[in-house]
């Protein structure tokens, strides 16, 4: 763990395992911090956050841009351990470190642009100022899909509003968050500002978060049952809250769309890190025109995909994160089975070819499926393909938005007017129309309802960290 500048251990001594997904295999142990661990991170953030938030913007700046540079330096590294401790294939991995950069980078920008406003007053005697300042110590909570890209997305824009932090990363993906610090560290930044609280059990960290009134904001990215947990708590004690949880978006082919384009959107969108992602598309509403032509195309698509270790070549699915996640993934599929799904790809567990040892489910295709099945329901978060038909495109709007989440959704079509109006219906924060990748450090990331509270990247994800303050100055 990383406490006031110095790696330390858990004051109780007790450790946890890091395991590899795809073999199985034990490749660290990390300290298992409790709340008294916690208390001791937010004691140095709270004391270091006076001398870092007066600190020029520029300076932040600086700090940030070297850190971004130093991420360049090491990507290569970052990736070989994403992809060892989280499992998603190197390419993937590559990938998501450059994302993970860009928001460093991002945001190093955007703190030299942190201005207030000169307003005027009915009176002409008075005139009134605004400033935007940090909002204190932030506890960080971040998720295991994306074990990078989801700490700079927080890390940065605290930073570059001059706020102090705490980090409890996921219990899985301890290492990737340690060698972001270090690469922040390296960086230059002060002893205190940035802390880190690894566990294996969260729950006494999190309740440490949400009550102590040194803390003044909690950013949370996971399922939405603890996001909700963490959220009341957090009410409790009158914290700045923003919390980015979990999705269930609709991918809708409307009959004019080019229905192999779209196919292959879908399979290049699903699959991606084994289907663990908050934006996959888990309801996949087809035409009756268009059916026939997108499940051959996704059919040959998911058939063709590689499954196994990330760090083989060619490899383009990963294993799930714990037996946990594959068992859900199963139960999902045999109870679509049972009411009437036809599965003509995929379907079960993989352990052949040395990989019994993992966590691996092979790349699915369910058809017929409709809504009294689990899998149209719930959240998926592993690699299973739902296709609905449909025939009344007045109506599939409606079946798009019948769900409790609000995150991310899809429209594949080729006329204007319909595009624009999908948009504007769907109740979810992210729209790809005919775009599969529809996220960037300078656009916000958020959903609607289950999906979350507040936005991470763009301009809006400083402003997460910022409170304004007001000044009424009379002339007289």
């Amino acid at each position: 763990m990383f406490i006031n500048g110095e790696w330390v251990d858990a004051a109780s001594g007790s450790t946890f395992e890091v395991f590899n997904p795809a073999t199985g295999d034990v490749i660290a142990t990390m300290p298992a911090g409790d709340s008294v661990d916690a208390e001791r991170a937010i004691a140095a953030a709270d004391a270091a956050f006076g001398e870092w938030s007066a600190t020029s913007p520029y300076a932040r700046a600086d700090i940030l841009m070297r850190a971004w540079q130093l991420m360049g330096d090491h990507a290569e590294d970052l990736a070989h351990l994403m992809t060892t401790e989280q499992g998603k294939p190197l390419k993937a991995s590559r990938f998501e470190v450059g994302y993970a950069a860009d928001f460093v980078r991002w945001f190093a920008e955007e703190a030299r642009r942190i201005s207030g406003e000169w307003l005027p007053s009915s009176r002409s005697d008075q005139r009134f100022l605004t400033v935007r300042q940090p909002v204190g110590v932030v506890a960080m909570v971040t998720p295991w899909n994306y074990p990078i890209s989801m700490l700079t997305r927080k890390m940065a824009p605290a930073l570059a509003a001059g706020c102090t932090m705490v980090l409890k990363p996921a219990e899985a993906t301890p290492l990737c968050a340690k060698a972001v610090f270090e690469i922040f560290i390296e960086a230059g930044v002060p002893a205190g500002v940035i802390n880190m609280v690894t566990a294996c059990d969260p729950a006494p960290i999190g309740e440490v978060f949400t009550s102590d009134q040194r803390v003044r904001k909690l950013t949370f990215t996971g399922s939405t049952a603890v996001g909700r947990l963490l959220a009341a708590k957090a009410g409790a004690s009158l914290q700045r809250v923003s919390v980015e949880l979990g999705g269930h978006a609709p991918f809708i082919v409307y009959p004019d769309a080019d229905p192999e384009m779209a196919a292959k959107g879908a399979a290049a969108l699903k699959f991606l890190n084994s289907g663990q992602a908050c934006i996959s598309p888990n309801r996949l509403y087809v035409h009756e025109s268009a059916s026939a032509a997108f499940i051959e195309t996704l059919t040959a698509r998911i058939s063709r995909l590689s499954t196994g270790n990330g760090m083989n070549d060619g490899v383009g699915v990963g294993p799930l994160v714990n037996d946990a996640a594959v068992a859900k993934v199963e139960a999902q599929v045999e109870d679509a089975r049972a009411k009437g799904a036809e599965v003509p790809v995929g379907g079960h567990r993989l352990v052949d070819d040395g990989l019994a040892n993992g966590f691996f489910y092979a790349p699915t295709l369910l058809t017929r499926v409709t809504d009294d099945m689990t899998v149209y329901r719930e959240e998926t978060f592993g690699p299973v393909a739902p296709v609905v038909i449909y025939d009344d495109v007045d109506q599939v709007i409606n079946l798009a938005n019948d769900t409790h989440y609000g995150l991310a959704a899809y429209v594949y079509t080729q006329d204007l007017r319909t595009a624009i109006k999908a948009f504007e219906a769907l109740r979810f924060g992210i729209i790809g129309i005919n775009d599969v990748n529809p996220t960037s450090a300078s656009v916000p990331f958020g959903g609607m309802a289950d999906s979350g509270i507040g936005r991470e990247g763009g301009h809006q994800g400083l402003d997460e960290y910022l409170e304004t303050k007001t000044a009424g100055i009379s002339l007289r």
